[in-house]
């Protein structure tokens, strides 16, 4: 196995690069149809909701997605064949190059992100991942309640990848090469599940705490795709696997003294 995964990186690096391309450069309603024909297999399940018509009235929907790679937001808008911009927490330049939808970055400060995705959602739908980090394993971290203070127009997305060489995200690597190595697989796979949109006497609107709307659509996720529901965050995500909360520090420059 070893043997043939080493005389596998080149030909898988090569057909991840026109899978990629083909992702970023065609239009997304044939995404689909083409990346099939290159053995990437996307299967969908559920009814997808009809795209939002704007009105002063109404806001865009949020599809609050279980995170597994960071082609999550990408593949959802090939189901839904129309490109949705999605908000991420941690990206890197090479990556929202790229990327074939409107990506936009987060600050991880609460009110500035509110404020943020409150513009967003009034010019449309958006994809938005709130466990705040990929996860392999079959459970999913904690979700952050605040999207639940956003809007009420909430559509739950079961996301499941299957591999069969290389996994497509790393802990201690480089983010930017996960796209690759999940499309470096011989037939990578997704299921894409769309859930019942979140009735109104489950949101925020009827009384009910954000963190409890944030724990009943983590809990649907979980139950659709038979994972486990877990208290961990990102930082306990990082701390276990490799020993710190996951972010970078950016030492400032040294002064110059003028040589």
């Amino acid at each position: 196995m070893a043997l043939i995964t080493i005389i596998w990186i080149p030909i898988g690096f090569l057909l991840a690069c026109i899978r990629l391309a083909a992702c970023t450069l065609l239009p997304i309603p044939i995404v689909y149809y083409v990346i099939w024909a290159l053995g990437v297999q996307i299967y969908i399940k559920g009814t997808p909701p009809a795209p939002t018509k704007k009105s002063p009235s109404q806001t865009g929907v949020l599809f609050i997605s279980s995170h597994r790679t960071l082609l999550d937001g990408v593949t959802i808008s090939v189901a839904l064949g129309r490109p949705i911009p999605a908000v991420t927490y941690s990206l890197s330049r090479f990556s929202e190059i790229i990327s074939p939808i409107k990506t936009i970055r987060l600050t991880r400060d609460r009110r500035t992100d509110a404020d943020m995705i409150k513009k967003l959602l009034k010019h449309g739908d958006l994809i938005m991942c709130p466990e705040g980090t990929t996860c392999r394993e079959p459970f999913l971290l904690r979700f952050s309640s605040m999207f639940a203070e956003l809007t009420n127009e909430l559509v739950p997305v079961a996301m499941l990848t299957k591999t069969s060489m290389f996994y497509g995200t790393t802990a201690r690597g480089w983010k930017g090469m996960d796209p690759f190595f999940f499309l470096m697989n011989p037939s990578p796979t997704y299921e894409v599940t769309f859930l019942n949109k979140l009735p109104y006497e489950l949101t925020c609107a009827s009384g009910k705490s954000s963190h409890d709307v944030a724990n009943n659509i983590q809990q649907m996720i979980a139950s659709s795709l038979s994972y486990q529901c877990t208290n961990f965050t990102r930082k306990d995500k990082y701390n276990i696997l490799v020993g710190n909360d996951g972010t970078v520090d950016i030492k400032k420059p040294r002064a110059s003294n003028g040589c």
